[in-house]
């Protein structure tokens, strides 16, 4: 991976928690189960998708936006302060208040020694029956002031991350960015779930769907995919519906799309798993999906549709 980071491998450890309506009890348990992946030997820990709340975006709310923070806040100056004392790289998930007016869904990266090492700020944003995140998520810059592209690994003191955010691991635009920047692991903190009513072949089927499609970007890109999710039923505030019951099955699969580390739907789980540092280079030299890409003939990925 990383020319800064020596040997072959890399300890990494994902975490499936449940939340609570306390942020305070939501991340006493976060901080719990980081503790205890660090000690297990992980040098990288990443956690799920607004891991500090309930997932509030089941409603519409303008109270809501009091859980949001700024950057450097509360939230984000424990997490630091937990990585540098643990000496872990730490991938963080924040409700993100960056002005009047402009919220973010904001996934944080903190090197080992609690420094801040990147942001990235979720850049698809859904609005669908129970997740109506565009009422509270302003989509993240395609570019940043100093010319980076939106979609741009995280360097870290154990390589470079390509850090997305749940919605976003259905476009394989992202991921592929991602990759021809540099990134060494693509992750994806995740709050996806069923709603309680729907029957269990729908819930098959849509849970299929979700692991199989970043198995692809692992194997179409070559590299490791990471995706923490949350467990446990939350309701809705509003009572129109029965609530989200969400899903679990977190994952770690390499570079080919094989099953490193998989979660249960239901149970607080740490996975922890250790890569070969070597495995992205050697499949790309047997499977050189970027080396015969037809750049000359993509332009019409460009368009929303084509005429």
């Amino acid at each position: 991976m990383s020319p800064t980071q020596p040997g072959q491998t890399l300890n990494l450890a994902a975490i499936q928690q449940t939340c609570s309506s306390d942020k305070a009890v939501s991340l006493a348990t976060t901080e719990r189960l980081v503790r205890e992946a660090a000690a297990g030997g992980a040098n990288l820990v990443v956690l799920q998708e607004l891991h500090a709340t309930l997932y509030f975006c089941q409603t519409e709310d303008t109270q809501v936006f009091e859980l949001a923070e700024p950057i450097p806040g509360p939230t984000s100056q424990r997490l630091s302060e937990l990585a540098r004392e643990l000496g872990i790289v730490l991938v963080g998930s924040i409700f993100e208040r960056r002005m009047n007016g402009v919220y973010h869904n904001t996934a944080v990266v903190f090197d080992s020694d609690g420094t801040l090492a990147g942001l990235y700020r979720k850049m698809h944003i859904p609005d669908d029956p129970g997740f109506y995140e565009k009422f509270y998520f302003t989509p993240g810059d395609a570019q940043f002031n100093d010319g980076r592209s939106g979609f741009t690994p995280i360097e870290t003191s154990v390589g470079k991350l390509g850090v997305l955010v749940c919605w976003d691991q259905w476009y394989p635009e992202a991921a592929r960015l991602m990759a021809l920047a540099g990134a060494e692991i693509l992750i994806y903190p995740t709050a996806i779930g069923w709603d309680v009513t729907d029957d269990p072949d729908e819930q098959a089927r849509q849970l299929d769907a979700w692991v199989t499609v970043q198995r692809g970007h692992a194997v179409a890109n070559n590299l490791p995919v990471v995706a923490p999710n949350r467990v446990g039923t939350e309701p809705d505030p509003s009572g129109h519906s029965e609530g989200i019951r969400f899903w679990g099955n977190s994952f770690i699969c390499g570079p080919q799309g094989e099953f490193l580390a998989r979660a249960d739907d239901s149970s607080e789980s740490i996975l922890s798993v250790t890569l070969d540092r070597s495995r992205s280079e050697s499949v790309r030299r047997i499977w050189p999906y970027l080396r015969d890409r037809r750049i000359d003939a993509y332009g019409d990925i460009l368009k929303r549709v084509r005429d």
